[in-house]
């Protein structure tokens, strides 16, 4: 078993977790199992209290893990699923080992930060690559270089290579910047980052030469000096257009036969990253737009749009799209703007399709739902999300029930017909401030009804899909919302719990209450997203 780990340099948001992924999927290309871990350097035990516009994506595993959006770059880029042990913090490491004194695990003994974290840390890892029964272990360690956070898995990184050199390879992806005024690329940013990793025990054996343009000779040759490197394993990594031509990047300058020398390995087939060409080649060539347009609140920071906090989303359209033929076009619409000017949602017939995604809170809240009655009836296909479910289903008891007070118990306790409501052991947990972990989480079962869009869409009868969600459908009036044309499409058979409606006499009106997005990826779009896509070219 062999271990690459992935660090940062320079900067973060460089590109680790998509580097990460695309030499994973380099990998089994060459017929090598593979699997990823995330090492996240924060306190918190998940992501799942972190705030999205700062973090970016909550991200969710089949057994419900709340995670960081790198896992679900690993799970589209390698078709595989994750779990609670692809994912490693600080506040995990830290909890297991007072536990374990606690538990009297370490024999009485002075429990020290070192080595008995790192060795914490080094546990996990070996436990996920046991699992897996992988050929390669991919480490990606958060954070950058040279911050206090990661030391400690730096640390655990250069005592796995000091018990097994032969089997641990590093690679730094650092960043190379282009300043406007000189026009020249630095390197010097590059060699401290290199002299950092040094300074905590750790060479690396490859860099990932991060930059706007490609790395030309002088700056590998450069490089390769002043950080030790071989220069055939300074790696040119320059922006391109879509993440998913990195794998096809990358072996233009033939990262996986470096990798596979180190270790003395060759490559098990002839593969050549086939059929992934071929779903980059369609998502250069598709020219036909199909415009959809977002309804959020989490994209909004300073003068900047943050994109991260519906990655998933974003990508499952693209996939959706490109397996149509039609190139994406995403839109992004603040929803308050829909609460101070109704005015504003005539521009929505200009989208081919709108998606109303998940989040929490009331702020936004009003402007959805003007945005999902604008949906319905003027036949605008639309696609909910988790919030965007139970936002369609309160708009439905108010303007075609006549429920004018319908209401959601996380927006308003005290409403007078609360469709959307808390489950009993959820009340608890909220009374007693567990919001952390406590939400129904991870995969579930889903029985569809024969004969509506999301039938079709899977070709299945039964289907799993993950949530992350606190509230559900309020099934004392399900039969009133029935009554009046709403479609309970797709039903938990365990608890009997709505997971999907649809509008009849309607394109496309679906709205799930599990996040779809979270199982799509390029070679396998989701089948909802891909009927949603299709039905708004039609």
């Amino acid at each position: 078993m062999k271990y690459i780990f992935v660090a940062g340099g320079v900067m973060s948001g460089i590109g680790k977790g998509i580097a990460t992924a695309s030499i994973g999927r380099i990998l089994q290309s060459k017929g090598f199992k593979v699997v990823a871990v995330k090492i996240d350097p924060y306190i918190n035990i998940d992501a799942g209290t972190m705030n999205p516009v700062e973090h970016g994506e909550v991200f969710v595993t089949k057994d419900g893990v709340e995670c960081d959006q790198d896992i679900g770059n690993y799970e589209r880029f390698l078709d595989i699923e994750s779990t609670t042990d692809n994912y490693i913090t600080t506040g995990r490491v830290y909890k297991t080992v007072i536990e374990k004194e606690r538990n009297l695990e370490y024999n009485g003994r002075c429990v020290e930060v070192v080595p008995d974290i790192p060795n914490e840390v080094i546990r996990r890892i070996k436990k996920a690559a046991k699992i897996s029964k992988a050929d390669f272990v991919l480490i990606e360690i958060g954070g950058t270089v040279g911050e206090y956070q990661n030391m400690l898995f730096l640390e655990a990184a250069r005592m796995i290579r000091l018990q097994r050199p032969q089997d641990v390879f590093f690679i730094l992806v650092s960043y190379l910047p282009v300043p406007g005024v000189t026009g020249e690329m630095k390197t010097k940013p590059t060699q401290y980052s290199a002299r950092t990793l040094n300074s905590a025990g750790i060479q690396p054996d490859m860099i990932l030469a991060r930059s706007s343009v490609a790395l030309d000779k002088p700056r590998k040759r450069k490089i390769s000096i002043f950080c030790n490197v071989p220069e055939k394993n300074v790696i040119s990594a320059p922006d391109i257009k879509s993440i998913y031509e990195v794998p096809i990047n990358f072996e233009k300058d033939g990262l996986s036969a470096r990798i596979l020398k180190k270790f003395n390995l060759r490559s098990r087939n002839k593969g050549d990253l086939k059929d992934w060409k071929k779903f980059v080649n369609t998502s250069k060539t598709a020219t036909q737009v199909v415009k959809i347009g977002i309804v959020g609140k989490y994209f909004e920071t300073g003068k900047f749009v943050l994109q991260d906090s519906y990655i998933s989303v974003i990508e499952a359209i693209k996939h959706a799209s490109w397996a149509n033929d039609k190139k994406p076009e995403i839109h992004w619409l603040l929803s308050s703007k829909y609460e101070k000017k109704s005015s504003a949602l005539k521009e929505l017939k200009q989208y081919d399709g709108i998606i109303v995604p998940g989040g929490f809170g009331v702020r936004g809240v009003e402007g959805k739902i003007k945005v999902i009655e604008f949906c319905r009836k003027n036949k605008i296909p639309f696609l909910g999300l988790c919030l965007g479910m139970q936002l369609a289903v309160i708009e439905f008891a108010r303007n075609v029930c006549g429920l004018k007070d319908a209401n959601s118990y996380e927006m308003s306790p005290d409403c007078k017909f609360p469709v959307i409501d808390v489950m009993p052991e959820q009340k608890i947990l909220i009374k007693e401030k567990k919001y952390g972990g406590t939400m129904r989480l991870g995969e579930y079962e889903c029985e569809l009804r024969p004969n509506t869009i999301s039938a079709k869409a899977y070709k299945s009868k039964l289907i799993y899909e993950r949530h992350r969600h606190r509230y559900e459908l309020n099934n004392e009036f399900r039969r009133k919302l029935e009554s009046k044309g709403l479609v309970m499409a797709g039903v938990n058979p365990e608890r009997d719990l709505v997971e999907i409606i649809e509008i009849k006499e309607h394109p496309f009106f679906v709205a799930t209450q599990f996040h779809p997005e979270f199982k799509s990826s390029p070679l396998h779009p989701h089948p909802l997203f891909r009927e949603f896509v299709k039905t708004c070219i039609e």
